[in-house]
């Protein structure tokens, strides 16, 4: 069972003071224990040849990107977005998957022009519809021969193909169903044959059969995911032997399969789950690929960020009815979304406030049950219910535990609330290092490209005016802006709240050495 960050006894200082200077609600994350995780991975396929891609999903941010990246990471991305993040971060674009059962036109025309190792297709119209763009860039390409659009998995990133008439292939990969229950919660099963995710065996082999005859396709892999916070084992063999037996097949068909892509989904404790062991996860798909050379690829987000990431949040008020206590705290479901949207639970630590250092603190004494619960307008804001807590004070602060994954990443505006600053520590050589990650918010980011509408609008509507003989705008009327000069005011105010903040991050935070080691 992996430990968990806000459960990390040392660091109660360190998040005292991290709560203090960049404020709360914060996203904290441990790049150290990120980086332990991943290599865990990288461990346990480590006698056979592999790629461990990253899923972005979990925590796009560039700064844990930039840390998985020196460690030899791959990517899974499920957005043209996310693509372009993973090569901001420094990961080779060979390194990199488009998966996704949505992708549109302009996101398969700009993957297969950054070249990327390849796109998982899920359906046989997205195949099409790959095949279609892949054919018309080829046509591009014939009539410029100098611009290199996809380069075989074999070749040397650096080099170009040398012969211009022949056409240019869509590197793809089938996402297969297997329709085996991954027996997780109902939002993130993926493998079954109600999911609208992949093809069914009989429909794959068809799909391979009319790729490998494609003159514009190239189907290199296969690939399976069955879902999320996966913690059983059984699942995902009995569907690692399913699909290689396809795979094995396909093979007999001479159709050179050569990725062999097994997803992620592995979970982690949130409450009382036994996770996987890595060693055993990986047995069992070795096992599955017996007298095969495929090249593994294994996805994995939640397990390798989620346990190091910590949200922060301070107590605002408690509220006590005739049968209820509630603690108010000023991180919403905005913030923090799974336990509104799947029930999930996160664990709270109780940390004194910097200036108290008492130590027959909440986090030693039991205490009336309580609710905790956020400020968004909506009664399903609310992160744990009925759990013991101690005595707490205006100001405390509380760290809802294994947020690193699906906490930032499925952050919203809703409400006009500001997201969060993300802070990152590493621990090294018995010290620990900060780095900001991400700045929180600013209302006037949240509302600039809106202004830039409504100025036009405002125009818009002026003219109309005049053509009514009107003496103010409709705009000015509903809003009351006066020209919008109110703006001015609040976004000066905006900005010389987060100036004087940058300028007080600047002395107090270290960025974390680079490591020199590159893991191929």
């Amino acid at each position: 069972m992996q430990d968990n960050l806000s459960q990390d006894t040392s660091l109660q200082d360190t998040f005292l003071a991290l709560a203090k200077q960049y404020d709360t609600p914060l996203y904290v994350y441990d790049l150290s224990r990120i980086e332990r995780n991943f290599l865990s991975f990288k461990e346990a396929f480590g006698g056979r040849k592999s790629l461990i891609c990253y899923a972005l999903k979990a925590n796009s941010n560039l700064g844990i990107l930039s840390t998985l990246a020196q460690l030899g990471s791959g990517a899974d991305c499920v957005s043209i977005g996310e693509v372009k993040r993973a090569l901001l971060a420094g990961i080779p674009k060979y390194k990199i998957i488009f998966s996704g059962v949505g992708k549109r036109a302009e996101e398969i025309e700009e993957a297969l022009k950054l070249d990327i190792l390849f796109l998982n297709v899920e359906s046989s119209a997205e195949l099409k519809s790959i095949e279609q763009i892949a054919k018309n860039l080829s046509a591009q390409d014939l009539q410029n021969p100098q611009q290199d659009l996809h380069q075989s998995p074999r070749q040397n990133p650096q080099q170009t193909d040398s012969s211009p008439s022949l056409p240019k292939k869509a590197r793809i990969s089938i996402r297969v169903n297997p329709n085996i229950d991954a027996k997780t919660h109902p939002y993130i099963s993926t493998g079954l044959s109600e999911n609208k995710f992949g093809l069914d065996i009989e429909s794959a082999k068809q799909a391979y059969l009319y790729a490998h005859n494609s003159p514009f396709l190239d189907p290199v892999g296969i690939h399976f995911h069955i879902g999320s916070q996966i913690c059983e084992l059984a699942p995902i063999a009995q569907s690692a032997e399913k699909i290689a037996n396809l795979a094995k097949s396909l093979l007999a068909l001479g159709i050179e399969i050569r990725f062999f892509d097994i997803g992620g989904g592995l979970g982690i404790c949130y409450e009382e789950e036994e996770e996987i062991a890595l060693y055993d996860y990986a047995q069992s798909i070795l096992s599955a690929l017996k007298g095969s050379d495929f090249t593994i690829i294994c996805e994995p987000g939640r397990r390798i960020v989620g346990n190091a990431g910590v949200l922060l949040t301070k107590v605002l008020y408690e509220k006590h009815t005739a049968n209820k206590r509630f603690v108010i705290v000023d991180s919403g479901m905005n913030d923090l979304m799974r336990p509104a949207l799947y029930d999930a639970v996160h664990k709270v630590q109780v940390y004194s406030k910097a200036s108290d250092k008492s130590s027959d603190k909440s986090n030693d004494k039991k205490g009336a049950k309580a609710d905790i619960v956020g400020p968004v307008c909506e009664s399903s804001d609310t992160f744990l219910r009925e759990v013991e807590l101690g005595e707490l004070k205006q100001g405390d602060i509380l760290g809802f535990g294994n947020a690193g994954a699906y906490g930032y990443s499925m952050a919203s505006n809703y409400n006009t609330r500001a997201k969060p600053a993300e802070v990152g520590i590493c621990q090294k050589d018995s010290t620990t290092q900060i780095v900001l990650l991400k700045k929180r918010e600013t209302f006037s980011e949240l509302v600039s490209n809106e202004l830039e509408c409504l100025k036009d609008f405002e125009k818009c509507a002026k003219s109309s005016a005049k053509s009514s003989a009107k003496t103010k705008s409709s705009l000015e009327c509903a809003l009351g802006f006066g020209n919008l000069s109110n703006f001015g005011n609040l976004s000066n105010a905006d900005s010389s709240q987060d100036s004087t903040h940058t300028k007080k991050s600047k002395k107090s935070t270290k960025t974390p050495q680079k490591s020199t080691k590159s893991t191929k």
